[in-house]
């Protein structure tokens, strides 16, 4: 007896790569997730890392993390790359601009500090001009 394909295969075999995706993408994003989490604690016990490697690492896992989820999950990963170039630059210029405000804050702070009343204002000392023809 031959079998015969109905309507519904297609849609079924789709639905079934589509949820091993997804769940390929949650096991991903959990081993990250237990790393950077097994990290912070073997910081906190052991302190084996400079700070700012710790930070920098953080930040470099969140950044993986946020691949996979745009990848699967806004279907980025399956796209043309003219498309997802028109997303990813418009976030990486809104990345610069919370950097260039966070900058510009901290000036504006420090400008803010230094020129408040009651502050003496110390004036830049001068070296005094040689006389010409004096070598």
């Amino acid at each position: 007896m031959e079998h015969t394909h109905t309507a519904a295969e297609p849609e079924t075999a789709h639905a079934d790569s589509t949820t091993k995706a997804i769940w390929k993408t949650f096991w991903i994003l959990l081993c990250i997730t237990i790393v950077e989490v097994g990290f912070a604690f073997l910081h906190l016990e052991y302190a084996f890392l400079p700070r700012v490697a710790l930070n920098a690492f953080f930040v470099l896992a969140t950044f993986l993390k946020a691949f996979f989820i745009v990848a699967e999950f806004m279907h980025l990963g399956h796209e043309i790359k003219n498309l997802v170039m028109t997303v990813l630059i418009p976030l990486l210029l809104f990345v610069w601009f919370i950097i260039a405000f966070l900058y510009e804050g901290n000036s504006w702070k420090n400008m803010r500090k230094d020129l408040k009343p009651g502050t003496p204002v110390e004036t830049p000392k001068v070296a005094p001009a040689e006389k010409p023809g004096h070598y």
